[in-house]
């Protein structure tokens, strides 16, 4: 079977059965389940939900978004070989790491494919939760013209590129468009202070300030427990992003879980540790593709500057990219997946037949 045959770039296209439309993002698509199905599921697998919780189904993708376009390589291969498959293997570790160390749930309920989550409807805390352990990226980029305040944190002076930072940051930053926080632009993704997050909880679907050392708590032991586990494989545990929301299981209880993914090459940036003890800086995780496509157009203004988006959507569209470049990115993916499992990520040349063949079996969700 062709490269771009194994490549599982539309998943918004199975016939899943449902009344809603297909949610499609970047690399996710999200079919929710009738109401009927729901609550059949909930019944015959015994999901620690509410009867009436609405679940859909998760379906991950081979695509690649990198400042915020997808890009694609030559001979119509439209994602990373594996790809999709090492972020659900990853994420799905974690996931059960946090659970087992008694820190909270996820919003994942089942998983009867590689590609395939079964999940619970949440509430989303709207916060993107960023930790930062070492100081790069955009961050230094700021630090190095004399910017010093980040989210209301104070740096001190003298800190040097990819350094470790004398303790976690949690720079957070809004998810989606706020509207009526007073000195929050209402603008997706922008950098927010623990003081707006205080004075307007409920507009960050949290219930009261309380829930705020929460969320905190979870964001900090998380990257804990994910940076400790890199550690032993000799991996250095850059920075990530968090995502929460609340849900209600069976016995009606309202609880903070953890959402989206965790700890993934897309999410984090995972250095490997021989490299940078060394001097050098290796990417285990998306930014090494960044990196690669600010190297590899002659005007890479195009690719940092939101003024020049237009530009940007133009050429993630005009512009194939070498096949041996989506293979390394995918090396990275697979390499970094089976490093953090411990397992072999096998492959499928068929995904979509496969997820299709186990829904319709297993759990009557296709026609």
């Amino acid at each position: 079977m062709s490269l771009a045959n194994s490549v599982l770039a539309v998943n918004d296209d199975l016939p899943i059965r449902t009344n809603l439309p297909v949610h499609s993002g970047k690399v996710r698509s999200v079919y929710w389940l009738t109401e009927e199905d729901s609550r059949r599921l909930i019944e015959e697998k015994g999901y620690d939900v509410a009867s009436d919780a609405p679940l859909a189904i998760m379906v991950i993708s081979d695509r690649i978004s990198a400042f915020d376009c997808i890009w694609r390589g030559e001979g119509d291969v439209r994602g990373v070989p594996g790809k999709g498959a090492a972020l659900n293997a990853i994420s799905n570790h974690w996931f059960k790491l946090f659970k087992e160390q008694g820190l909270a749930d996820s919003h994942i309920l089942d998983i009867p494919h590689p590609f395939v989550w079964i999940v619970q409807k949440a509430k989303p805390v709207m916060i993107e939760a960023i930790c930062r352990q070492y100081i790069t990226g955009s961050m230094w980029r700021s630090y190095e013209k004399g910017e010093r305040e980040f989210c209301g944190i104070q740096l001190p002076d003298g800190l040097k590129k990819d350094q470790k930072l004398p303790e976690l940051l949690m720079t957070p930053s809004t998810k989606g468009i706020l509207k009526g926080i007073p000195g929050v632009p209402e603008v997706d993704d922008v950098n927010i202070t623990r003081s707006d997050i205080e004075n307007n909880f409920a507009a960050f679907n949290l219930r009261s300030k309380e829930d705020i050392a929460e969320y905190e708590r979870l964001l900090s032991e998380g990257f804990e427990v994910i940076s400790k586990a890199l550690a032993d494989i000799d991996q250095v545990f850059v920075d990530t992003k968090f995502e929460f929301g609340f849900v209600t299981d069976k016995a009606g209880n309202e609880k903070l879980i953890y959402m989206d993914e965790v700890g993934t090459p897309d999410s984090s940036r995972i250095w490997d540790g021989e490299k940078y003890r060394a001097g050098e800086i290796v990417e285990n995780s998306k930014e090494g593709f960044r990196q690669m496509l600010l190297n590899h157009f002659p005007d890479p203004d195009i690719l940092l500057n939101k003024d020049r988006f237009d530009e940007r959507v133009a050429l993630a569209r005009d512009n194939e990219l070498p096949i041996e470049v989506l293979q390394q990115v995918s090396d990275t993916y697979v390499g970094i997946a089976e490093k953090v499992t411990g397992q072999k990520l096998v492959l499928s040349d068929n995904p979509k037949a496969e997820i299709i063949k186990v829904l319709k079996e297993e759990y009557g969700l296709i026609d």
